[in-house]
């Protein structure tokens, strides 16, 4: 079980978490989540404990994600069973974190990817640094952004989350904080004295006084032709739009959206309209998230994807279907279509209001 894949430290009024799996930028185990899963229950339920803290061990970032190369290995060997109970834990997780009743800061310094997005950016106290880097890079491996990515993007400023989603691009600090995706700017050399801040007094007081002005987003100041690019409801007149803008960035993120799996591309811009539109919580995108993990699960591109980008590292997915043409309206909606007896039922779950500890025992699955 490894236990020593995430550590829980208490100083003073705060309970820290420190994902310590440093060789692997602390990508998510099954273990890691089940461990903070508890963890936080139990400190939900602690007096003593006053505010929570989430951090990576070593200088390279605080989490890159989920374990995808075990996710591949899992679909190979048992057709994704044990990632299908990953994600509905891990999804729990980040409904949680996002109705936590103390303050949760997360420290995302260094790469924060995929996953690392979903145990922090849902959290009460959001801190970036000059080292962030943040992404949803799904669509690069055949997927389509989740732990509540749907949710966050299309809640950003205009089209700033689809030109996100879709691109995958990694984004500094200051342009997580124009997505909305944090709150606070921090120099990573304070962040040390702000753990130590937080044990000692109020998390919005010690936030507040080692806060500073974020530099400039490059992100922002491109929003004239991300607003009309991305305006679109179609993948294709997306990238003709980005092409068309007269922008050297416009028609470079065309040709990055070009090598991305047609599917996913597809399946990520519908999800983002459909939370937007139908004004969906995050535990329904979270419930929408989990039908389409499991149906990616079961299609070509997401295992191919990975297997060119980290198994065999040739960089040339053979996507199917091969181009956005090819994918029909029918193959996007059974991505949404109902688990049946599998659904995941977060959105009716919250609905039942019941305390938290109970709500989000670990003993339950899926």
């Amino acid at each position: 079980m490894a236990p020593d894949q995430v550590l829980f430290e208490r100083r003073g009024h705060l309970g820290t978490i420190v994902l310590n799996r440093p060789r692997n930028i602390n990508a998510l185990t099954p273990h890691m989540v089940e461990a903070i899963l508890a963890k936080l229950e139990e400190w939900a339920e602690d007096d003593a404990v006053k505010t929570v803290l989430v951090r990576g061990s070593g200088d390279r970032g605080l989490c890159a994600g989920g374990d995808i190369v075990a996710i591949y290995r899992d679909m190979l060997d048992d057709g994704g069973s044990a990632s299908a109970r990953f994600w509905a834990r891990e999804y729990r997780l980040n409904s949680l974190i996002s109705r936590y009743p103390k303050p949760y800061v997360a420290f995302m310094d260094g790469l924060v990817l995929g996953g690392g997005v979903g145990i922090s950016a849902h959290g009460s106290h959001r801190i970036v640094t000059e080292r962030t880097r943040m992404g949803m890079p799904e669509t690069t491996i055949g997927f389509v952004p989740d732990v509540g990515a749907t949710c966050l993007l299309a809640a950003a400023p205009g089209e700033s989350g689809t030109h996100a989603a879709l691109t995958g691009a990694h984004l500094d600090g200051a342009d997580v904080l124009h997505l909305g995706l944090a709150d606070h700017f921090v120099q990573s050399e304070a962040l040390d004295a702000l753990a130590f801040a937080l044990g000692e007094e109020a998390a919005d007081d010690a936030v507040a006084r080692f806060a500073q002005g974020p530099p400039p987003s490059s992100l922002a100041a491109e929003m004239t032709w991300i607003d009309q690019a991305y305006a679109s409801e179609d993948v294709d007149d997306i990238m003709l739009r980005l092409r068309m803008a007269g922008v050297p960035k416009a028609t470079h993120a065309a040709d990055i959206i070009g090598a991305k799996s047609p599917t996913a591309l597809k399946v990520t811009l519908q999800a983002l309209r459909r939370v937007r539109t139908l004004d969906l919580s995050l535990e329904d995108a979270l419930d929408m998230e989990y039908r389409i993990a499991l149906r990616f699960l079961e299609g070509n591109d997401f295992r191919e994807g990975i297997r060119a980008q980290v198994i065999d590292k040739d960089r040339t997915p053979r996507w199917h279907p091969a181009t956005t043409a090819d994918v029909t309206q029918a193959m996007v909606a059974a991505c949404f279509a109902s688990l049946g007896p599998r659904e995941l039922g977060l959105g009716n779950q919250v609905m039942t209001e019941k305390p938290v500890s109970k709500q989000f025992s670990t003993s339950s699955g899926v």
